[in-house]
This record gives structure tokens, sequence and C-alpha cells, in this order.
């Protein structure tokens, strides 16, 4: 949902806030195997992924008694804003963590996966679900969670889809951080004292115009980069019209494209799901739906110790 602090003035940056949702999702099978296998319907990134968990964890090296195979399930949409790199990362590492024993933490397992370079809400997604704020990147230090609440179970989000666009990724994000200056000012003390308050007391129309404060700190920020406040002109034509239309919180996701509103509760969520589909009608790239808060981590449905299932939304 965007960082509250983008100057690096107090030591540590960004600072990132976010929700695990329980869709789309990312299921992993790994399984022994007498050679290495990766599902031929897997994208480049898995592959990628896979090898750099083997030279991190040292697979080849620690006298396995077997090698492995890797079987995609289900995958979240890759650049879509939605941490579908990270959610990969963590439930093939967990899954080959459980299936050779290898005993490690969450937090050992992202570093192995190179991942919480600047955010850690989706570790913290990953680890235990909910709504997440971290603490920032600190030196080379995976960022820790600072607060974790348990996001309202009435509340849903909408997701703006938008299929013909892609959010910034790999060397194209890593140069815009190093293009970037520092921002002049940071939203901690609003986000610590006014914005998690209110969703502590379930207050969505207080908890939503905060929101629009941090999206906007956020948008003007990375504007240069992705051509605006938003990724996807489309998608924050949808977004006004929700805004309009009585949606209390809305914003980008990361990068983007997707777009997100949060409302009340699954009767406003349909209502305004039907008419947006209706306004957009003529606008084949942009699709609208309702999920929910995921307010548990990844799960484990493995049914043999030679064959471990990961899940994650």
């Amino acid at each position: 949902m965007g960082f509250y602090d983008l100057t690096g003035t107090t030591g540590s940056m960004f600072g990132g806030l976010g929700l695990a949702i329980d869709s789309p999702c990312t299921q992993v099978q790994i399984s022994e195997s007498k050679n290495l296998i990766i599902d031929a319907e897997s994208s480049d990134s898995v592959a990628k992924i896979v090898e750099n968990l083997i030279k991190s964890l040292n697979l080849l090296n620690i006298n396995l008694p077997n090698n492995f195979s890797v079987k995609i399930l289900q995958s979240i949409p890759e650049h879509a804003g939605l941490g579908s790199g990270t959610q990969m990362a963590l439930a093939i590492g967990a899954a080959l963590n459980q299936l050779f024993g290898l005993n490690l933490t969450i937090a050992q397992i992202a570093s192995a996966a190179m991942r919480g370079k600047r955010s850690g809400i989706g570790i913290g997604a990953f680890a235990q679900g909910g709504f997440l704020v971290d603490s920032g990147k600190l030196n080379d230090e995976i960022p820790g969670t600072a607060m974790r609440h348990t996001f309202p179970n009435d509340w849903r989000i909408l997701l703006v889809l938008d299929s013909t666009h892609t959010g910034v990724h790999g060397a194209a994000e890593l140069q815009a951080f190093q293009t970037l200056a520092p921002a002049k000012s940071a939203l901690r003390s609003m986000v610590f004292e006014r914005m998690l308050p209110a969703l502590q007391r379930s207050d969505l129309l207080t908890f939503g115009v905060y929101m629009q404060v941090l999206q906007a700190y956020n948008g003007d920020y990375f504007a240069p980069i992705q051509g605006g406040r938003y990724a996807s002109r489309s998608v924050e034509l949808a977004l006004a019209w929700l805004k309009n239309n009585g949606a209390p919180c809305t914003g980008q996701s990361s990068w983007g494209p997707t777009g997100f509103a949060i409302l009340r509760d699954q009767q406003q969520a349909e209502r305004l799901q039907a008419q947006a589909q209706l306004a957009f009608v003529d606008n084949s790239n942009i699709s609208f739906k309702i999920v929910r808060g995921k307010n548990t981590g990844a799960s484990d449905s493995g049914i043999a110790v030679s064959e471990v299932i990961i899940k994650e939304s």
C-alpha cells in the first residue's frame, strides 16, 4: 500500500504498509526426485528462484538423499503489484526447508531468496498474514514487522486489474531507486498516531482519509518513473469512479498496475463491482475482483515426508 518514509533521515528508509489477501494465491508442490525437475509450464522466474535457492542454501554440497521436483499449482500474476515474486520464492524456500529438514527461519529463507531488499511486507504476509507495517530498511537487514493487526472480517477489497499493463520491475526498478532523490518529508507520525488507530477501531472512513495521503505521497514521489500517480491510466480512472461512487479508501498496490478499494462489507463490494463492470464495459483490459483480508500466514498441506505443498495468498 506504500512507504511512509522515503527520506532516509532516521537511519532506516522506506517503512511499508501492506495487507495479505486471500486471492490470487500461490501454491507450490515440492517432491523428492532423482533429478531436478521444474514444471515445464512454470515461468523463467521460477527457474531463477530455484537456481538462487540451490546456491544460497548450498543444496548441492550438503549430501541430500535425493534431488527434487517443483510443480506450481497456482500462482499470483507477475509484475501486477501483488508481490508474486516474494510469495513464490518464500513458498519454494519453505517447502525445501521442510522437505530436507534444513531448520531455517522464515527470515533466513527470505535472505537466501534475496527478498526484503526494501520492504518486509511480503515476508510478514507469508509468515503471519494480516495488516502489516514494517520498520523500514536498516543497512543490510531484512525489514522487521513493526506492527501487525488483524484486518476487520467485514471489510472487503475490490481489486482493479489491468491485463495489458505491467508494473516496474527488475533492472528498471533498481534504476528507479538509484535515480530518485530522497523525499523531503515523511509520514511516520501520521501512520502510527492516526492511521493505525483508525484501523484498530475499524474506522474505515478515517483510515481511508489517511490512505489517500499515503497514496499521494508515494504517487508523487514515483511519478517520474511510472508516468504519474498511477501506473495505469485505466486503473486511475476506475479508482476515481469508485471514489466518486462511495468507496471510502482507494489506492495502487506497489508499482501497480493493480489498484484497490477497501469497502465496508460484502454487500457494498458486490454493488460497486457490478456497477463498475457496467461503467467500464467498453474497457476490456480492466476487471474487478472481490477479495478478503487474510489473517493467517502460509499453510503447509504436505501429505507425506517426500512431498510438501506450501500455499500462500
